[in-house]
């Protein structure tokens, strides 16, 4: 029971990190970067499939994305999504291939896109102290139906608190690194 909560909030930890992580990758900066159209979906087939299961998406320069789509005739409907999308991007096409230049940001545009990140990163914090605190009343809960010493309790109780410090410092040091990147010229 004692480690099992452990590897329980080790386990959401790193769920909520890996989270975190893949809502960064969606908040463009002024590099390319294929994680930006994560969150495109189009239609093949009848069913709403993602950008990156029906065509090759690739950073051949620092500044542009190409799109090999498998089948020719998803171009136009590619095209359509990343437009609709609201990541600000104008795809053009060749009539093989969609070609996404980034667009460099404005210094007003940097610092909205930073706060974003800030905010999404405090969303974070916040999950990881919920589950800090179901499992602090997990062991509470033990030591009341006496499965655990007080002297285990407080043990734990310190394992726990590191364990959050840790992660949320990983929160935080993933935030400074995008920071890095909005504003990186």
């Amino acid at each position: 029971m004692v480690e099992s909560v452990i590897d329980d909030l080790t386990l959401e930890y790193e769920d909520t990190l890996g989270q975190f992580q893949k809502e960064l990758a969606k908040i463009r900066t002024g590099r390319a970067n294929v994680g930006m159209l994560d969150g495109i979906r189009v239609e093949y087939y009848g069913q709403m499939t993602p950008l990156n299961q029906v065509a090759t998406v690739r950073v051949p320069e620092p500044r542009l994305i190409t799109i090999q789509p498998w089948e020719d005739s998803m171009i136009s409907d590619i095209e359509r999504a990343i437009i609709k999308s609201d990541l600000g991007l104008n795809p053009s096409n060749d009539g093989t291939m969609i070609r996404v230049p980034i667009p460099a940001l404005s210094g007003e545009r940097r610092e909205e896109l930073v706060k974003m990140a800030g905010k999404l990163a405090e969303d974070h914090r916040i999950t990881i102290r919920n589950h800090r605190r179901s499992a602090n009343d997990k062991v509470k809960k033990a030591e009341k139906n006496s499965d655990i010493t007080e002297d285990d309790k407080h043990r734990l109780f310190d394992e726990i608190d590191g364990l959050t410090d840790t992660y949320i410092a990983k929160i935080d040091k993933r935030l400074e690194q995008k920071e890095d990147e909005i504003r990186e010229v």
